[in-house]
């Protein structure tokens, strides 16, 4: 019986993991559908988060419709992550903005000891150093042809990526789909008077489904049930996933390349966070996940 209940621990684990990967692998498609819609980046985020929340409803519970503070404040932290991050990735390259949201636990580091009671150790500053270190490489000679207010905005993106985390983790019992959920309402109501500004063609259309549909909101339905059974470790190490494919995927649709000093920053970047999060700390906590 021990042997039978092993085995089905197993499977849910293993299916959990696939489910990660899948969902970091239709995020990884972001940059690409971005950059592929011909529309101003407030309304691509709106058009997108419109669609997304459309998607998603079916799956909430009743619970997803009593306000909390931390839901409100969680909601606008995801609101201004997707605006901040589409409005980048429309001024840079899509590897610059993609690897400066992912800078994010640094920022958990410095703000997780006031809002959620964890002081950062020695190693997490450690690891601040280097990060700072990899960022400066993005902004020597005005990185990949992007500019430099793009690559502001991907640092901004990866603060509220940060606070979208801190404020999901306050909800302890609360669904991750809620959070989502309240955040892309918060940025429907910013984006109103951009959505109707211009009709987008057919092929822009075709791109804001596929962003609605399967790069924000299945990837968050998916995202939702994968993190059920498997650590914050566990899901950090396979989102890595999705900033290795998206410049990828970018390369391959319009050809955008980043500069050597780029790829060199964004691997630093992210092999300072790894090495950091090889060694999890006492009580489980999520300052590794983006």
């Amino acid at each position: 019986m021990e042997a039978n209940k092993l085995g089905k621990f197993n499977d849910v684990r293993l299916v959990a993991i696939l489910l990660q990967i899948a969902a970091a692998v239709l995020w990884s498609f972001g940059g690409m559908l971005i950059k592929l819609v011909e529309l101003h980046p407030i309304a691509i985020t709106g058009i997108r988060s419109t669609i997304a929340a459309l998607v998603i409803l079916p799956f909430l519970k009743r619970s997803a419709f009593k306000l909390t503070r931390d839901k409100i404040f969680g909601g606008i932290a995801y609101a201004s992550m997707v605006l901040l991050f589409v409005s980048a990735t429309k001024s840079t390259t899509a590897a610059n903005a993609i690897l400066l949201q992912y800078t994010s636990p640094i920022y958990i580091a410095i703000f997780g000891g006031w809002l959620l009671k964890e002081r950062a150790k020695l190693k997490d500053w450690i690891t601040i150093v280097f990060v700072i270190g990899g960022m400066v490489l993005f902004f020597i000679g005005d990185i990949g042809g992007g500019s430099i207010k793009g690559n502001i905005l991907g640092i901004l993106s990866g603060v509220a990526l940060a606070f979208n985390t801190i404020f999901m983790r306050r909800q302890k019992h609360a669904d991750p789909l809620e959070n989502v959920f309240w955040g892309s309402i918060i940025t429907i109501l910013a984006s109103l008077p951009f959505m109707f500004r211009t009709m987008p063609s057919t092929s822009s259309w075709i791109g804001l489904m596929l962003l609605g549909v399967f790069q924000l909101g299945l990837s968050y339905v998916i995202y939702a049930k994968a993190i059920k059974n498997i650590t914050a470790l566990e899901s950090t190490f396979i989102s890595l996933v999705e900033p290795l494919l998206n410049p990828i995927w970018v390369f391959l649709s319009v050809g955008e390349v980043p500069t050597p000093l780029s790829i060199v920053g964004g691997l630093v970047v992210l092999i300072s966070i790894t090495l950091n999060c090889l060694q999890p700390k006492k009580v489980t906590t999520n300052s590794c996940s983006i």
